[in-house]
C-alpha cells in the first residue's frame, strides 16, 4: 500500500482484516498511520516503497500518489499489478453502487443522492472522496444497502474493472491540470466511470458538456442525458430538462427550480443529476421531488455562516478551481466581497476578471496564488474593483469586515487548493467559520 493517508489507511485495514499480508509505506508521517501496526499492517514511513517491491504481488496506491511516484513506476516496469483504492474497495463490496464524478458539485450531488434514498426509506451509505473511504464500508453494512460514492479523477484513473450500477458525470471544467497535464487526459480519467458498465447499468451525463458531443462515453450502459440549460429544453434526447424554471423528467414536471433550497444556479445542475440517478435507481418520483425540496446542502459549499450588521458571510471553501468559484460568484447579483487564493494548480485566473468586475466591490487575495491572481484580475481592478493583498485568511476576514456594508456579501470562494496553508479545504472552511463567528 503506497500512501497512508485516510483512504490508504482504510484499504490497508480492510485487506489486513481479510487475511492479506499488507505492507504499507508513505514518504511522510500521516496522522494515524503508525496505528495501522495494531491492525496487522507492516508500516514503513519516510520511504518511497521501491525497496519493498520484492515482497509484493500487487501495489495498491492511494489517490494522492501520482503515477510518476518511484514505487508506482518501478512496479509497472516489473510487471507488478498496480491498482487504486477505489478499485480494490469496489471489488470487495457486494452492494449496488451509484458513483458520482464531475469537476464541481460532486460532494453536493453525492450527499443529495444519499438524502433522496433516506427520504424514500431506502437504506444507503455515502462514501468515497466525500469523506468516509469506500473501503471503510466493507463488511460493515448490509448487502441490501445502496452505496453512493463520490469519485475523483485521481481515483478513477487507477480503476481497471470498476463498474458501478449507476454512474453520474455532472459537469466538466479545467481542474487538476498539474496532475493530469491536459484536459483530454483529465476527461479520459473522468470517463473511466462509464468504461466497464454493462447493459443493465445506467450512465447519467450532462448533455451540456461540449467535450462529449459526438464522443462515445464508453461501456454499454443505458444513457440518461440531463440538460440544465433552458436552451436545450426542446431537445428530445434530454430525459431531464429545464423549461421555464421547471425541472421536467420524462416530459412530466418534477418541481420548480425555485423550490430548491440550495444557493446558486449550478444547484439546478446538481439537482437534475441526482434526480436522474435516483429515478434510474427506482426511487419513487414523488419522494425524489420531496427530497430535492428538503435538501439544505453540505458544509463548505455556499454554506451560510452568519449575518452580521446586515452582511451575509458565506463559506465556499470547496471551490478549489476557477469553474467552481465562478459558480459560487454567480449565486449573488452584486455587492460581493470575494476572498480568493491558496495553492496553485496550474490554472489561469483570467476568467474571473469579468464576473468580478460585474459583481464584486472588493477582492481579497491570500496565499501563494495572490501574485498571479493580482495580474489576472487587472481588468477588474481597471473597472473599479478594489483588489486587496490581504495575504492570509485571517487578514482577509478582517479586511472584509472593515469594508463590507449592509446587504452586501462576503464570500470565501478561493478558486485554489488549500495546501499552502491548510491540510485541506475543510480545514480552510472551518477556520473561516471560526474567524467569522469571532467577529464582534
Amino acid at each position: 500500500m503506497v500512501g497512508l493517508a485516510r483512504s490508504g489507511q482504510a484499504v490497508a485495514r480492510m485487506l489486513a482484516e481479510r487475511g492479506e499480508r499488507v505492507i504499507g509505506c508513505d514518504l511522510m508521517h500521516p496522522e494515524g498511520a503508525e496505528g495501522l501496526g495494531r491492525a496487522g499492517v507492516e508500516v514503513n514511513l519516510n520511504v518511497d516503497g521501491t525497496g519493498l517491491l520484492d515482497e509484493v504481488r500487487t501495489l495498491v496506491k492511494s489517490p494522492g500518489v501520482p503515477q510518476e511516484a518511484p514505487a508506482v513506476a518501478a512496479a509497472r516496469e516489473r510487471g507488478i499489478d498496480v491498482s487504486g483504492e477505489l478499485e480494490v474497495a469496489w471489488r470487495a463490496l457486494p452492494n449496488a453502487l451509484l458513483a458520482v464524478t464531475g469537476t464541481n458539485g460532486k460532494t453536493t450531488t453525492t450527499e443529495l443522492l444519499g438524502h433522496l434514498h433516506r427520504e424514500a426509506g431506502v437504506p444507503v451509505a455515502v462514501a468515497g472522496n466525500v469523506g468516509r473511504p469506500l473501503a471503510d464500508l466493507v463488511g460493515k453494512i448490509d448487502t441490501d444497502t445502496s452505496v453512493v460514492a463520490e469519485c475523483s479523477s485521481f481515483q478513477l484513473e487507477d480503476s481497471s474493472a470498476f463498474a458501478p450500477e449507476c454512474a453520474v458525470l455532472i459537469n466538466l471544467a479545467p481542474d487538476h491540470l498539474d496532475r493530469h497535464g491536459t484536459m483530454e487526459a483529465y476527461l479520459e480519467a473522468k470517463l473511466r466511470i462509464f468504461a466497464n458498465q454493462g447493459n443493465d447499468d445506467f450512465a447519467v451525463f450532462n448533455g451540456s458538456i461540449p467535450e462529449l458531443r459526438g464522443r462515445d462515453l464508453g461501456g454499454c450502459a443505458r444513457r440518461i442525458r440531463f440538460c440544465p440549460a433552458e436552451a436545450q429544453s426542446g431537445d428530445p434526447d434530454c430525459e431531464l430538462s429545464l423549461r421555464d424554471g421547471v425541472i421536467f423528467a420524462d416530459d412530466e414536471p418534477l418541481l420548480r427550480a425555485s423550490e430548491l433550497r440550495l444557493l446558486g444556479g449550478h444547484s439546478v445542475e446538481n439537482a437534475m443529476a441526482a434526480a436522474a440517478a435516483a429515478l434510474a435507481a427506482g426511487l419513487p418520483r414523488d419522494s425524489v421531488a420531496d427530497g430535492l425540496r428538503s435538501f439544505e446542502g453540505v458544509p463548505h459549499r455556499l454554506e451560510r455562516v452568519r449575518k452580521r450588521n446586515g452582511v451575509l458571510w458565506v463559506n465556499d471553501s470547496k471551490a478549489t478551481n476557477v469553474a467552481s468559484a465562478l459558480a459560487g460568484m454567480s449565486a449573488f447579483e452584486g455587492g460581493l466581497h470575494l476572498i480568493l487564493g491558496g495553492s496553485l494548480k496550474g490554472e489561469s485566473f483570467e476568467a474571473l476578471a469579468g464576473p468580478a468586475a460585474d459583481r464584486c466591490t472588493a477582492v481579497y487575495l491570500i496565499g501563494e496564488a495572490a501574485e498571479q491572481l493580482s495580474r489576472d484580475l487587472a481588468p477588474a481592478a481597471a473597472a473599479g474593483v478594489e483588489i486587496v493583498g490581504s495575504g492570509t485568511l485571517e487578514a482577509a476576514v478582517a479586511d472584509a469586515a472593515a469594508r463590507a456594508r449592509e446587504d452586501e456579501v462576503v464570500l470565501l470562494s478561493p478558486a485554489c487548493a488549500s495546501f499552502d496553508a491548510f491540510a485541506d479545504f475543510e480545514a480552510r472552511g472551518d477556520r473561516f467559520c471560526e474567524l467569522v463567528e469571532a467577529l464582534s
